[in-house]
């Protein structure tokens, strides 16, 4: 203690005499289609969220990838809550520092919300204090396109000795707007390749088996099972197996919509249900008026597949809309923090997690896309297979016109470049990207990259390598960062599913779509490997790249365009549109069945 108090000192003598503020983080303005409508009201209420530094993460990196690695003696040793607490936790000094520049303004502890690690701390301040916690000024910005308005600022600084206790501070730079990957009505206008063939024909599958010719029109749970080879295999609803999808943004789960879904797809799971958690205030209101389609496709899709396996749905609150007269905190587009606080405080989770939102990389500051990573390579090591939907924008903006495509960088150049997606990019998730039809082809939406943030992770590098080499010299130079974390990593089907939404069968599609569809295989490995009294597959990278791969099946055609280029082709092996393919069940379950 006696240490911490004099390592100190200099803090407390800045806190006492004039405040020397260091710039912390600056962009060169809102990202393209916001501009600055309004200086902030100063009697808004922010919801601050203050990161800081974990400096034994490299040792809780180097515990994944040993745990994850199937060639590893440590294979399958996930490590516990407090483990993972111990290896993201602060400095005490970081603590006892940031602790006294928050009582500065007057904030005591009673004020301040940790999380599990204390890595983070949350308070509630209005808009006045903040800049003058941080030495800025705070604007309402809108969105030309969409009319949402949120407030933010594009520099903040800190007292120069505060600068190695603090990684991040948010909301102030981050102007993203998560959205889900999927649409009722744009994707259904698109002619997707199919086989014309009459309802009682069948058709042969990837795996070699029948499959219903229907199931190129419409994709139902059972095409699926069909599809990916599962059509036999059975779950347990009491071996400690779940799975999890996630809900942000205002998207609720109808239960009624989903008792009618599994009249019309899975009757044996009719009145059947799901454990709901509610996280920083999240609801998941009843009423038709306000049943989400995203949310209604991703417990139906998963759900459906999973019966009898427990599910979860959490839902997490998302973004209330601006209105400077209340002093409801403005946390817009910040639910990966929130969430990640939550399940990472609680000692037993979920073995398979399904996400379906993200939105442009360059739209969330580096330092809190790292942070946020972190958090999922945290879930990883405890076991948890994360899974995320690769985007509905191919290279970008889905739009192969030059002359209108929209995909400028957010580096003051203002220059075309391909535009990847967060969290996809993150390099402890598995991202999933879309396919159509039987034999499958690429959906042309199949979100797919290279990141600007995140250098290739060391298990992707032969199978990304192998696929640039093979690539025409110059092929889109400079539009692509040639050494980032490559995306996605599998595929699943996105498109012609059938989803109950306010009573109705709507059509869907997008990677949406896909994420669900392909957690709830995984789901499906986990439950074997528990019954046969094995550990779970936790982060499923390592294994897919080494091994897993030769089980899937490899989607060899179809491009994914953007950023007026018709993007990437999908190719023989691993590709930046499909990854390595789709699932085959029965030939993953001999392989996971064989790993320790």
């Amino acid at each position: 203690m006696r240490l911490v108090s004099l390592l100190a000192l200099p803090f407390a003598t800045v806190l006492v005499g004039a405040v020397s503020f260091k710039l912390k983080e600056a962009i060169h303005g809102p990202p393209y289609g916001w501009y600055k409508h309004a200086v902030a009201p100063k009697h808004y209420v922010l919801e601050l969220k203050i990161a800081l530094p974990q400096p034994k993460f490299s040792v809780l990196e180097q515990h994944l990838w040993e745990v994850s690695d199937p060639t590893h003696a440590r294979y399958g040793a996930h490590l516990s809550k407090e483990e993972t607490d111990t290896l993201m936790a602060p400095h005490p000094e970081t603590l006892y520092i940031v602790g006294e520049w928050l009582a500065s303004y007057g904030l005591a502890e009673d004020d301040l919300i940790h999380s599990s690690a204390n890595d983070w701390v949350t308070i509630r301040v209005p808009v006045g204090l903040a800049e003058e916690m941080l030495n800025t000024t705070y604007h309402i910005y809108k969105n030309g396109k969409t009319g949402e308005s949120i407030v933010r600022t594009t520099t903040y600084s800190l007292p120069e000795a505060l600068h190695e206790h603090v990684d991040l501070i948010q909301p102030t730079t981050m102007f993203a707007t998560f959205k889900a990957f999927k649409s009722t009505l744009h994707w259904t206008n698109q002619e997707w390749p199919s086989v014309s063939s009459p309802s009682n024909e069948m058709i042969t599958g990837p795996a070699g088996n029948q499959i219903d010719a229907s199931c190129n029109h419409t994709v139902t749970i059972s095409c699926l099972r069909q599809l990916y080879n599962a059509v036999d295999y059975n779950m347990s609803a009491t071996n400690g197996n779940e799975l999890a999808v996630t809900g942000y943004l205002g998207q609720y789960a109808n239960n009624m919509d989903l008792q009618q879904f599994y009249q019309l797809e899975n009757p044996s799971a009719c009145d059947s249900n799901y454990t709901f958690i509610s996280i920083h205030g999240g609801m998941n209101n009843q009423s038709y008026a306000a049943a989400g389609v995203e949310a209604n496709l991703d417990t139906q899709v998963g759900f459906g597949l999973t019966w009898p396996t427990p599910g979860t749905f959490y839902s997490t609150s998302g973004k209330p809309p601006f209105n400077p007269d209340t002093l409801m905190p403005d946390d817009l587009n910040e639910p990966y923090a929130n969430w990640l606080h939550y399940v990472l405080s609680q000692d037993t989770l979920p073995q398979s997690i399904s996400t379906s939102y993200g939105d442009d990389e360059q739209t969330v500051p580096y330092t809190y896309a790292a942070r946020v990573c972190s958090g999922m390579a945290a879930l990883g090591a405890r076991g948890v297979s994360v899974i995320f939907s690769s985007g509905d924008g191919g290279v970008g903006d889905g739009d192969g016109d030059f002359a209108s495509q929209q995909c400028y960088s957010n580096d003051g150049l203002n220059i075309t470049k391909f535009i990847p997606v967060f969290p996809a990019s993150c390099p402890y998730v598995t991202a999933v990207g879309g396919t159509v039809g039987i034999p499958e082809t690429a959906a042309f939406f199949s979100g797919g990259g290279f990141s600007n943030y995140f250098h290739r992770p060391a298990y992707q590098d032969a199978a990304v390598s192998k696929f640039l080499a093979e690539l025409a010299p110059g092929t889109y130079e400079g539009l692509y960062n040639l050494e980032g974390r490559a995306y996605p990593d599998v595929a699943a089907q996105a498109a012609n599913f059938v989803t109950v939404y306010q009573g109705k069968s709507i059509p869907t599609a997008g990677t949406s779509c896909a994420a669900p569809t392909f957690a709830a295989f995984i789901s499906m490995l986990n439950d074997a490997r528990i019954s046969a009294g094995k550990c779970p597959l936790g982060f499923l990278n390592p294994f897919l790249y080494s091994k897993g791969y030769a089980a899937l099946n490899d989607v060899t055609e179809g491009q994914n365009p953007g950023c007026g280029t018709n993007g990437f082709n999908a190719t023989v092996g691993w590709d930046p549109v499909t990854g390595y393919g789709t699932p085959n069940f029965e030939k993953l379950k001999d392989l996971v069945l064989a790993m320790p």
